[in-house]
Order: structure tokens, then sequence, then C-alpha cells
């Protein structure tokens, strides 16, 4: 059995959403159960032979200050819910909660692995292959140095060898060009330690991959600093939300335009289907001492249940244990370009 402890108070839609996507989760995976983290009032109407609700008398608010969440509200449902993976009872935690204050929970309750200095955020974008390419971080750390894009390369490649099996998967490095000459003093450095890391065998590095390289899928992960990662997944569902407007926008014109929209609506529905963020939803806090993944605060019950099985998979397939045993592989490398925090 597989136990996921689930903040059921996070997001935008709370409880409506959160509980609706447990009961769908635990009736297709029967060697899974939840533990449902919030106050007794909201999830009393739950029953489930393999839930049990936990209770936790506050919610951290998508506006919270980190201070706050971190420092007053310590029963709330994101912070008991990281708790129960600290004390064994869970294997992994999910949240659709404000994003900084789970990331700072995490890391305060769960700490970092030894050899990580910040832990990063990664999800799955969909790419021209019919795959998905992995990139982080994702917002967990708008300023970087080049020797944290290093350790986001080394956790990536860790979490791609969980998901897909594959035991050397490709990194590129996000740049304004494929060129070595090209970026700014961090990124020409960051090269050059995934470089000497490809030489002693710790990554795959592929070199310097642009924008559309993400959508291309042509390396499975992509490193950057999370400004610039957040900036991209926000692009990316973006995308979903415009051709979902362009098919009702053709679907209300003329009798011409609704004939044409006819023909191509297979061809469009399944491109809409493959870039629905929807699909990717549950992003990884990789480099700490527990799972924890981070839903989309606006997500519905079919997003909110991809997270949830991104967790269960996870922890199913030991992404801590291999996240781990990679980062231990590498420790020589990391440790001499160590990060002073």
């Amino acid at each position: 059995m597989i136990t996921i402890a689930v903040d059921c108070m996070g997001g935008d839609h709370g409880p409506r959403v959160t509980l609706a996507a447990c009961r769908s989760f635990l009736e297709n995976h029967p060697e899974a159960r939840l533990l449902l983290v919030g106050p007794a009032e909201p999830l009393s109407g739950f029953a489930h032979d393999r839930a049990r609700v936990v209770a936790a008398s506050e919610v951290v608010g998508m506006d919270d200050p980190i201070e706050m969440a971190l420092r007053r509200k310590k029963d709330s449902s994101m912070r008991v819910a990281i708790e129960q993976v600290k004390g064994g009872e869970a294997q992994a935690a999910v949240s659709a909660g404000n994003t900084g204050a789970l990331m700072a929970i995490a890391r305060y309750v769960l700490k970092t692995v030894e050899g990580i200095d910040r832990p990063a955020i990664a999800t799955q974008l969909p790419n021209a292959s019919g795959g998905a390419t992995t990139v982080l971080d994702l917002g967990a750390n708008v300023d970087c140095t080049a020797e944290h894009l290093l350790q986001f390369a080394v956790m990536g490649s860790a979490l791609v060898s969980v998901l897909r099996d594959e035991a050397n998967p490709t990194v590129g490095l996000l740049n304004i060009g494929e060129e070595v000459i090209k970026g700014n003093e961090v990124i020409k450095k960051a090269s050059e330690l995934l470089r000497s890391a490809a030489n002693s065998g710790d990554l795959n590095f592929y070199g310097n991959v642009e924008g559309n390289d993400i959508f291309k899928g042509t390396t499975d992960i992509v490193v950057c600093d999370g400004f610039v990662g957040n900036v991209a997944l926000k692009t990316s569902e973006g995308l979903a939300s415009m051709i979902g407007g362009f098919l009702k926008e053709e679907f209300s014109r003329n009798i011409f335009t609704k004939i044409s929209a006819i023909c191509a609506l297979p061809v469009l529905l399944a491109f809409k289907r493959r870039v629905d963020h929807r699909r990717y939803n549950g992003a990884a806090l990789l480099g700490l001492r527990g799972l924890v993944f981070k839903s989309h605060g606006s997500a519905d019950e079919l997003a909110f249940e991809q997270a949830l099985n991104r967790a269960y998979d996870a922890a199913r397939n030991q992404l801590l244990e291999r996240v781990q045993a990679r980062i231990v592989h590498a420790a020589p490398l990391l440790a001499g370009v160590a990060v002073a925090e």
C-alpha cells in the first residue's frame, strides 16, 4: 500500500475539487490509501475504507506571506500533510496551496538532502514528439548560481530515470543560443560544470538548448532558473486555453467556418488534449528528504487527480531513494562546487 497525505484545503477551490479527485483516485488505485488533511467539518462527508481524516485547524491562504505560513500557522493542513511524510505515516504529500509557503514549510520540516543547497520544482511540459520534457526549476529559486543549476540537473536526471525508466536521460541547459559562447556568466559557468559532470559519468549533458527545444523534445530534461522556468510553464498553460478559445470562436461564426471547424475537429481536439496542462499537473519538489508534489492552484478535479497519480508513481517507484542514490554518486563533483547559502 502506498499512502499519500493530501492537503485538502489548498488551492483556489479547496475540498470541492480535492475530495472529488481523491475519490476518483482511490477508485483507480486499489493499492493506495489517502490521509485527508484539514478541518473535520469540510471533510466529514467523505467516507472510504482506504481514507481517513487527519485533523488540522488552520489553512494557508493563497496570498498568505511565507512568514505567516511557516511561523504562525503551525497546525495548517499544508504543514500537517508534510509532517505525515516526516513521521512515516505517508510516503508522499500533495498540495495545491501557496507555492512559496509549500516550499518553505517542506524545506523546514523535511530538510534537504545532503549535497543539495536548494530544492527545485520540476514538472513535465508536452512536446512535439508526443512525450514530455521535464523542466526545472519552475519558480522555487528565482536567482540561481551555476552550482544550483548543476544540482538541478542531477536531481532532474534522477526524476526522469524513475518516471521513464531511462538510465541516462539527456540534459539541456536553457540559453539564448546553442553556441558555447552564448549566455551570461552564470550560464557559461553552469555549462562548464555540466560538461565536467558528463565527463565523470554523472550526467548525459547534451549542451545548450533554446526555448523552442522544450516543446520540440530535443532533450529529456531542460535546466533553468526559476524565473525563466515559471514563464515557460505559464506560456505552456496559456497555449491550451488559446486553442480552446479558438475552437469556441470558430463554432460560433457563420456556416462556412462551422463546416471547416467540424472537418478539422478531430485533429484540433487531439492537439488540444496533447497540450492540455491538466494532464501534466503535479510538480515534484526535488532535493528534500521526503516526497512532496505541488498541484496547480487552479486545478480542477482532473488536474488534481493527475497530481495524486504522480505522487503515487513516485512513491511506488522509489523516487526518493533513487534521487538520493544519484546525488551520492555525484557527491565528489557536488562537493567540489559546494554553494555557501
